[in-house]
């Protein structure tokens, strides 16, 4: 599974030209219709539910959980513990309690269905919940108590599961660490045991990965800088190793919960089919283009792994790999369970399910009461079983405003790149044809785009940069000749 990360790098110059990416991303929201204010009924309502929660009995406070997340992040949804557990491994993976703010059939609880999931952009989020709520009294900031969704899962030397358990508790989190400060204390051998534990489970988890077939891989950081002389460079940031080895304790919690869910006979899985040719053959050309060949026989996952993602045309290549990880959806059941064939998440290579994100996308809150109704054994809650027939049609609109708002922002930035260049000729590869033309993928900048013009697959060409329009996020290119 690809995580993408973008954001506008702030500068001392070209003020007047950050404000014309800022006004694109303005417009991207606005054309499709993000809903940025919440209404006074919601925020009434999270008012109420913060002052009377519905709280766990249960306590493990004493649980010395940590965070990691971004700098200045506030909206805190997983709080961990790991330590040694005999030969393997003990995970406690806590989750934002968000059910317990959420009224059934309250104005919060329809505004979040609205919305879906919060929206980034390289300048903000658009956040599925109030901040009163999303990050404040439902956030596992430190040395606050809160409630949680607890995940405790036990784990083999080799890093597989064991067996797990899920249950709500009061929690406090200890620490709050970015991924920088987790590098760099696991480095120099000084970090706690949960952060040292960290890398090693991380580190198992990607191997049973591999061995599955899966190609989970956080995506590189799109930073867009104004330099001294005033114009665009886009650079692509690689991703700290504690990125992925944090991403795959919460890929390991996705993958129990949709085994607890299969095994319940209800829930709601997340779900991706394979590439097909056509996508894998086009990847391999925008690879190609980039310098890195995919040789023939090597697992995807495999391929993406094997890149140096200190090199920017590398890093260039497992940006493009998105191609591969399209088609994903929610598959619910109740009773009968899907074909073995519609429960996977192919980029996982496993059934999986989203519960790890409540406060952030809406899925996760009715994955998470499910769960924990059947790992305790009770009913599922009505709420929450009555809900699961429509949270694909919620999740589908939410994902492709998201999307529809990334693309629009993706291009501004790639247009602001391009916006001093036009006139220019600058090589690229066909890796695609269009109606109207072909796509291109440009060596440097590490853009890709649609281009006037006709041209083989897999071929050199020039392109020129025939125009580039940041606030209307929109650039032109044309094919002048295949080079030899």
């Amino acid at each position: 599974m690809v995580q993408r990360s973008r954001k506008l790098t702030r500068a001392t110059a070209g003020t007047e030209r950050r404000r014309l990416l800022e006004q694109a991303f303005e417009r991207a929201r606005r054309e499709q219709e993000v809903r940025e204010e919440f209404p006074p009924a919601v925020l009434e309502d999270v008012t109420r539910a913060v002052a009377d929660p519905a709280l766990p009995e249960r306590d493990e406070t004493d649980l010395e959980l940590v965070t990691i997340d971004p700098p200045g992040s506030m909206d805190l949804d997983q709080a961990m513990h790991i330590q040694r557990d005999g030969d393997g491994y003990r995970v406690r993976y806590a989750i934002a309690d968000v059910p317990a703010f959420v009224r059934p059939g309250g104005a919060l609880d329809a505004e979040a269905r609205l919305r879906g999931m919060t929206v980034y952009c390289p300048d903000e989020r658009v956040p599925l919940h109030p901040p009163e709520l999303s990050e404040g009294a439902a956030s596992l900031l430190p040395d606050v108590v809160r409630p949680a969704y607890v995940w405790d899962m036990r784990l083999t030397p080799e890093g597989v599961r064991d067996r797990a358990d899920l249950y709500r508790a009061m929690v406090r989190s200890r620490r709050r660490y970015t991924y920088e400060e987790v590098q760099q204390l696991v480095d120099s051998g000084r970090g706690e045991e949960t952060l040292m534990l960290l890398k090693e489970v991380g580190e198992h988890r990607i191997r049973r990965e591999a061995e599955r077939g899966g190609a989970s891989l956080p995506m590189p950081e799109q930073e867009v800088e104004v330099g001294d002389d005033g114009r665009y460079r886009l650079r692509l940031r690689p991703l700290l190793e504690a990125e992925d080895w944090n991403a795959q304790i919460s890929l390991l919690t996705g993958i129990v919960a949709a085994r607890v869910m299969l095994d319940g006979g209800v829930g709601v899985l997340r779900t991706m089919p394979s590439p097909d040719d056509a996508a894998v053959a086009r990847f391999r050309r925008e690879a190609r283009a980039l310098g890195a060949e995919w040789p023939e026989g090597m697992a995807y996952g495999e391929f993406l792994r094997s890149l140096d993602r200190t090199a920017p045309s590398h890093l260039a290549v497992v940006d493009a790999a998105t191609s591969l990880f399209r088609g994903a959806g929610y598959t619910v059941f109740d009773g009968q369970l899907p074909p073995e064939e519609e429960r996977e998440q192919a980029a996982i290579a496993a059934p999986y399910a989203h519960v790890t994100a409540p406060l952030r996308r809406l899925v996760d809150r009715f994955g998470l009461a499910v769960c924990e109704a059947l790992a305790s054994g009770r009913e599922v809650p009505s709420w929450a079983r009555d809900a699961l027939p429509l949270l694909p049609d919620l999740m589908d609109e939410a994902d492709d405003r998201a999307r529809a708002v990334e693309r629009a922002c993706v291009t501004a930035v790639e247009a602001a790149v391009l916006v001093d260049r036009v006139g220019e000729r600058l090589p690229g590869v066909v890796v695609d044809g269009l109606r109207d033309g072909v796509l291109v993928q440009l060596t440097d900048p590490p853009v890709s785009g649609a281009a006037r013009g006709t041209a083989r697959l897999g071929t050199e060409v020039l392109v020129e940069v025939v125009s580039a329009d940041v606030v209307g996020s929109r650039f032109e290119l044309r094919v002048l000749d295949e080079r030899p």
